[in-house]
């Protein structure tokens, strides 16, 4: 029996960015620069979870 996963589930660089309303370019420096979402990499490929994007949003949030 295999397990079933949510369509989507993982999303691609271009997906997680977009979701981010930043540019897969900004998205690709703030790992270089030891920043943004956590990530997976399932060989060459490096995907998102919802989650990781949720939780690093709220991290991220400052109060006015």
């Amino acid at each position: 029996m295999t397990a079933k996963t949510p369509t989507g589930w993982l999303l691609t660089l271009e997906q997680a960015a977009a979701r981010l309303s930043i540019s897969p370019r900004m998205l690709q420096k703030l790992h270089a620069a030891g920043d943004g979402p956590d990530r997976t990499q399932i060989g060459r490929a490096v995907r998102y979870t919802p989650e990781s994007l949720t939780a690093w949003v709220y991290a991220h949030q400052r109060s006015a």
